[in-house]
């Protein structure tokens, strides 16, 4: 299973276990299950730490404890954590083993004291890139407290559960029986839901937040570029983010990231938020802006409003909300979204296997799409709205010759059809004949490009027609002190480089602005007391 070279980097990793652990194995006489078996004992042979045990008592099969010998701390996984989960298995290994994580002390004993009983199960895929984190955070939680259980569940492997339990989306994380969460959450977003007075004492922490010289709001390629840039001038920088990594979070692989020939978008956010974290920079995670209040004054501090009621203040803020995934605004579509209506074929694609789907859009993110889910699915329908596909001529061509592909040009999508509880099939009418058609279908895969995160900025800041923020070029928006990159705005190529160029002009630009201002930031402190 493991060939030599990943023997030898576990072997190395084992060496920081300090506890005794037992793997313990529930099989049947599958494949799956002697793929397993064989993956538990080279694993075990690797540290004097490690023990292989059977015990096929548990109902899912195949599946394994990492159990510490003597205790309740443990984790399980029903499959073969591999791929993307690899690195979920070898943290579990590590934790249960006793060494120590990661987290900060603060959110260790936040799950320390939660109180009550807490049994998880996620359903995961081997190639969702989202995955990781979710099952990571509940890993951890279960070593941390004895009262709460989790199981990491590979959906493909154990298909008859994930419809009976209508799983048409990954990551999905059933709490004690129901739908806890969908999608990438972390840690401190876990947290937060179980412990409700998190939120109020967070907001607290903030509301006594000295002003900063430089703001950052977002953390994404742009947002990190900027604050580095402006924590290099040795000057006080926050940043306040929603999720750190951004979009970045659910892009699967990098391959134009220049000096890197390929990476993963999480690897490469969490590289982000370490370089940011080299710095004197304050992150403030989990945090959405709601408004900004510009200065009254030239000069004076700027307001950015939380949606926790807290609010910080600095003489300048560099904007790096970023984009989400764009929606097609058609009935049905939010009815059905995680119940067939997806957003990542990379995530949800192996849940669909053998079965029929559309993607909705032909540029290049959805002629991918398409060449992806036809490997695992039946069939695949493309509908794109324009007269012809605008993605790549390669992948076009790729895409023509796939067997099990039907490409539908000129086709606008008006509905999506389900039963009440999953999607059934779509309508979709012919832009220039003008009929209408119904496709009956499992799943509805929409890549139709990116919407700016800029709502909460009308009537504050400019806004172009299609709401991203208008920069000149030092990243200039309409108001002073107040300086906005990446995706969020109307620089013309929404890539990863350009954000992190773009975000790394609007830190200079605002160091620049900054030392053009007569307050220094001692007299803003005074003004704000």
């Amino acid at each position: 299973m493991l060939d030599a070279g990943l023997k030898t980097q576990l072997k190395a990793y084992l060496e920081k276990v300090t506890q005794p652990i037992e793997l313990v194995a529930s099989l049947d006489d599958g494949e799956k299950s002697r793929e397993l078996e064989a993956l538990l004992r080279e694993i075990a042979e690797l540290s004097d730490q490690l023990s292989y045990v059977r015990d096929d008592a548990d109902a899912r099969k195949p599946s394994f404890a990492i159990n510490r010998v003597g205790t309740d701390i443990g984790v399980r996984f029903a499959g073969l954590p591999m791929g993307h989960e690899f690195t979920s298995l070898v943290l579990a290994l590590l934790q249960v083993g006793g060494h120590p994580s990661k987290a900060t002390q603060d959110v260790i004993e936040q799950v320390r004291n939660l109180d009550g009983e807490y049994t998880f199960e996620t359903y995961f895929s081997l190639s969702c890139q989202n995955c990781p984190d979710v099952v990571q955070a509940l890993n951890l939680m279960s070593v941390l407290n004895p009262n709460i259980q989790h199981v990491a569940i590979d959906g493909a492997l154990f298909q008859d559960e994930v419809e009976q339990r209508e799983v048409m989306a990954v990551p999905t994380v059933f709490l004690n029986g129901e739908v806890f969460e969908q999608g990438r959450v972390s840690l401190e977003q876990i947290i937060a839901k179980l412990d409700t007075n998190a939120g109020a004492r967070e907001a607290d922490k903030l509301r006594g937040k000295a002003p900063f010289e430089v703001l950052v709001v977002g953390g994404g390629p742009a947002g990190a570029a900027a604050a580095i840039y402006a924590a290099r001038k040795g000057i006080r920088t926050g940043v306040a983010a929603e999720r750190f990594g951004g979009q970045v979070l659910d892009t699967m692989a990098i391959e134009n990231f220049i000096s890197v020939e390929h990476t993963e978008g999480p690897k490469l956010a969490t590289a982000l938020e370490q370089h940011v974290r080299h710095y004197d920079v304050d992150i403030m995670n989990l945090q959405r802006a709601t408004k900004l209040v510009p200065a009254t004054e030239p000069g004076g501090l700027i307001e950015v409003q939380l949606a926790n009621g807290a609010s910080l203040k600095s003489r300048s803020v560099v904007l790096s909300t970023g984009a989400r995934w764009r929606q097609m605004n058609v009935p049905g579509e939010d009815q059905y979204r995680n119940k067939g209506v997806a957003y990542c074929p990379h995530c949800d694609g192996p849940l669909f296997k053998g079965k029929r789907v559309a993607v909705i859009g032909g540029g290049n993110s959805g002629v991918e799409a398409a060449i992806d889910l036809a490997g695992i699915v039946s069939h695949v329908t493309l509908i794109e709205f324009d007269t012809q596909m605008r993605a790549d001529e390669v992948l076009q061509r790729k895409l023509r010759s796939l067997l099990n592909v039907t490409v539908i040009t000129s086709g606008q999508t008006t509905q999506v059809l389900g039963d009440g509880s999953k999607v059934i099939g779509l309508t979709y009418k012919d832009r220039i004949g003008g009929d209408t058609h119904r496709i009956e279908l499992e799943g509805i895969f929409v890549q139709i490009g990116l919407l700016p995160n800029t709502e909460w900025l009308k009537g504050a800041v400019e806004l172009s027609s299609r709401g991203e923020i208008v920069i000149d070029e030092r990243g200039q928006t309409s108001v002073p002190g107040v300086f906005a990159a990446g995706d969020a705005t109307t620089v013309p190529y929404k890539q990863i480089v350009i954000a992190m160029g773009a975000g790394s002009t609007a830190a200079l630009s605002a160091f620049d602005h900054l030392i053009r201002t007569s307050a220094p930031v001692e007299a803003a402190e005074a003004v704000s007391a």
